[in-house]
């Protein structure tokens, strides 16, 4: 049996992060700002959720000094937890789409509801709402920084938003292949119709090219797709 390899240095920099997916940090989600900063395009001082202690740990990790967090990034606060005024809510479904961990529950044209153990604070909610129903507030106390957070909470947030990529990109790959298959059908019904005049011929065969079109940019697309997830893979 292989002995398990050990955690590289954008897994252990990862593992030290609140795991907000905020993108506060300009990155968008914790696993790419932790790979910018194991090979040294990004600093260890962009995360306002993990605060002054965040930086410190990475810090100590890195073997390098403390510095104070960016002001650019943001500023370090209380951890937030988002509210919805389901009074005011139209169901459009943009929040829910926002969210980077699932934590908002609901259906087009019904109420939405945050689930409160699950919100990281993100705030990426908030600007996607088109009735401005959505507030943030104070989840911990006024507690800052890694003082607001526990690790179970961090890891448990990673593994809610690994899951949605996952979901995300499983039920694009059925969409598309469902398009395929349907391109395919099309491309037999246009094949299978008569064509006796040279105008209806030609139609004919300028059906045919543009399917075939579609379907040759559906198979690249999904080759590209799946040299993407090759190189993306440990």
């Amino acid at each position: 049996m292989p002995a398990p390899s050990s955690p590289s240095l954008a897994d252990r920099i990862e593992a030290l992060l609140p795991q907000t997916q905020c993108t506060k940090c300009g990155y968008p989600a914790c696993r790419p700002y932790a790979e910018a900063i194991a090979d040294g395009s990004a600093s260890y001082n962009q995360c306002p959720p993990g605060g002054q202690e965040g930086v410190a740990r990475l810090a100590h990790l890195l073997q390098l000094p403390p510095i104070a967090l960016n002001p650019l990034n943001g500023a370090e606060r209380p951890r937030p937890v988002a509210v919805i005024d389901e009074a005011v809510c139209i169901g459009c479904t943009l929040c829910i789409q926002a969210c980077p961990v699932d934590a908002i529950a609901g259906a087009a044209k019904q109420m939405h509801t945050v689930i409160a153990d699950l919100c990281t604070g993100c705030d990426l909610c908030v600007a996607p709402c088109p009735v401005d129903c959505i507030a943030m507030v104070d989840a911990s106390a006024g507690q800052t920084g890694w003082d607001a957070w526990t690790q179970q909470q961090a890891d448990d947030a990673r593994a809610r938003h690994d899951f949605r990529s996952f979901r995300l990109h499983r039920e694009k790959q059925e969409n598309d292949d469902r398009l395929a298959a349907k391109a395919a059908e099309k491309l037999k019904a246009v094949a299978a119709e008569s064509a006796s005049t040279p105008e209806q011929q030609a139609e004919q065969l300028r059906k045919k090219a543009i399917i075939q079109a579609a379907i040759e940019r559906a198979r690249l697309k999904k080759e590209q797709q799946a040299e993407q997830a090759a190189k993306d893979s440990p």
